[in-house]
């Protein structure tokens, strides 16, 4: 077998990346020109497109804002496990040379005890709307070439190889609309690896003859999205995934058929080239800024988007709550991964979690559905702002203790203030206007377990009147990205890495650094006073940093580095006026080729 994981000139570069990424284990990195590359990959589009109303086919992707992603199929009933032997990653890789190296024939031949006798595709559309999702998306054919629908272009799929003989699609699709949900497919489109010709699978057929790419376009894939298409009712969207450096011409005729097939429907970011209908960020991104035109984030439950079975590292219902108002905020629309098992089943506690988080969105769907991106366009310490019919809803996951909340960068006019208690009844809030800050008095205990919400109506007269300038709340202080930085003579880049094998992680960071390199905020500081200043960052062996602001207050101090970000303590630093200020770091010793800086958090000292 060929595994080479991408087509021919980026082959060995690839196969060296990941195979660096493994041998490097927990602190694999990559490098920011790397980064750049996954996302090349991924076939994210390089240019946003803003879409008018008119172009925005779908109410469920536009207006519902979160969606149910499975990932399920033959690599299911192996749950990371080869020949007893667990190989911690993204499950639905395992065939792959990265994780267990799984011959064809051998992988191939694990469809004859594949048997989901457990599925039930109706308690599955449940969970999704008990969950508060409006749409499900799933694998039709992943990377390993295996259909989990019924196609007559290819007989190693789920009806014709294993004793279940059943088409799950159908009877999912089946129960989405008859619970009033979206249906779409993901379809890896580029990368197939049973099937002779597509990209990391053989080279020469059964019978010893050549295949190329095209043999297996027109063979298999181009008509196996005629069939996703066709035979399954409307679909929501298709999703195509790592198109790699396949032709463009491929990637156009797919995306002729899918909207010829179904004039409604929305074609991923992940195509390629710019011709998908909206952007999708990189695997496990929730964008630290808002993005303009139409997007979305892509997620999991856990660490692993095919099932693992040694994988609990679930997020909690407060996690989900977080991250899918935090991606509204920011613009964008939310879609979690579940990974069913060999049997058809979702893992109990990735079910109890989803429903847990399902029920707070059924009290605050104001704050999700149809609801538009913050005014700040970033989050807030305290959590985050999204907008719905000229009001802003203020959803605070971390309550002030102090009885007060900081609304910073406030220049509007208040028609009222109120808090949604846990009975459903609303109080109205006090709060006064100082400077830019609006300060909120607010009960000393949180009225929701998860996430409170306020809700601010605008008076009639006045818009939102903010300014996006990041400040430092007086409880909570700030953490601040490097990508809101200036940076003089060093690289701002965004920087991709792995924990676990597929396991993402995101980061914008200053590298390159050298004693001439400078790196800014600008913040904002209510009153007066001494804040703790730390460093987020990696680096050898020690490192020397000074912090300078405005008013020629400087703090300096060496301290340890690590080959992983942590933060480090530099000292206090002294604030004399409330307004903006600018912070300047720079880097006075050590091995300035080796330091990476991605943050900066201030908090005030108490007295």
């Amino acid at each position: 077998m060929n595994k080479k994981l991408y087509s021919d000139s980026s082959m060995k570069k690839w196969k060296g990346l990941f195979v660096g990424l493994i041998a490097g284990g927990l602190l694999a990195q990559i490098s920011l020109v790397n980064a750049q590359e996954i996302d090349k990959m991924w076939g994210n589009n390089e240019t946003v497109k803003i879409m008018s109303q008119e172009s925005r086919q779908h109410r469920l992707f536009d207006w519902g804002n979160y969606a149910m992603f499975i990932h399920w199929g033959v690599y299911s009933s192996l749950g990371n496990k080869w020949n007893d032997k667990t190989y911690y990653g993204i499950g639905e890789w395992m065939m792959n040379e990265n994780m267990a190296g799984i011959p064809v024939e051998q992988y191939k031949a694990l469809a004859k005890d594949f048997n989901p006798t457990k599925f039930d595709a109706h308690a599955i559309a449940r969970l999704a709307k008990d969950a508060g999702m409006k749409y499900i998306i799933i694998t039709s054919k992943h990377h390993d070439g295996f259909a989990m629908f019924d196609s007559k272009a290819c007989n190693f799929n789920i009806v014709k190889q294993t004793p279940f003989a059943r088409d799950p699609m159908k009877e999912l699709s089946a129960a989405c609309k008859e619970l009033g949900l979206g249906f779409g497919f993901y379809y890896s489109h580029n990368q197939d690896w049973t099937y002779p010709g597509g990209t990391g699978g053989p080279k020469i057929d059964a019978n010893g003859n050549k295949k190329t790419f095209d043999d297996y376009f027109n063979e298999k894939c181009l008509p196996q999205v005629e069939e996703i298409t066709r035979n399954y009712g409307d679909i929501e969207l298709i999703w195509f995934d790592t198109p790699g450096d396949m032709p463009k011409k491929y990637a156009e005729k797919l995306v002729e058929v899918v909207h010829h097939n179904q004039p409604n429907a929305l074609v991923s970011g992940r195509v390629g080239y710019d011709m998908g209908d909206y952007q999708t960020l990189g695997d496990m991104e929730i964008p630290l800024e808002n993005v303009e035109g139409l997007w979305e984030s892509v997620d999991v439950t856990n660490d692993s988007w095919g099932y693992a079975w040694y994988d609990q590292n679930w997020k909690t219902p407060k996690q989900i709550v977080m991250n899918l108002v935090s991606t509204v905020a920011r613009g964008g629309t939310y879609m979690l991964n579940v990974g069913p098992d060999g049997q058809g089943v979702i893992p109990e506690d990735a079910q109890m979690a989803l429903r847990s988080a399902g029920c707070w969105f059924a009290k605050y769907p104001q704050v999700v559905y149809g609801a538009g991106a913050s005014p700040w366009k970033h989050a807030l310490p305290w959590g985050d702002v999204t907008t719905n019919k000229g009001k802003l809803f203020l959803t605070v996951y971390e309550w002030p203790t102090n009885g007060k909340l900081y609304l910073p960068g406030w220049s509007g006019k208040v028609r009222s203030l109120q808090l949604f208690l846990a009975n459903g009844k609303k109080k109205a809030l006090e709060y006064i206007q100082k400077g830019k800050w609006l300060e909120i008095d607010v009960p000393m205990a949180a009225p929701e377990h998860f996430a409170s919400v306020i809700e601010l109506t605008l008076d009639e007269s006045s818009s939102y009147g903010v300014e996006t300038t990041p400040a430092v709340d007086p409880e909570r202080g700030l953490t601040v990205s490097a990508k809101f930085a200036d940076v003089s003579n060093a690289k701002l880049g965004k920087r991709n890495w792995m924990e676990k094998f597929g396991e993402w992680k995101t980061a914008f960071s200053v590298d390159e650094w050298n004693k001439a390199t400078t790196v800014s905020w600008n913040i904002e500081i209510k009153d007066p006073g001494m804040c703790q200043i730390d460093l987020r960052y990696k680096g050898e062996p020690r490192l020397v940093w000074s912090v300078e602001n405005d008013e020629s207050f400087k703090i300096q101090n060496q301290q340890g580095a690590s080959t992983i970000y942590t933060s480090f303590p530099i000292g206090w630093m002294k604030f004399e006026k409330a307004g903006k200020h600018r912070l300047t770091v720079r880097l006075l010793e050590g091995k300035c080729e080796s330091a990476s800086l991605i943050g900066m958090g201030l908090k005030f000292v108490e007295f």
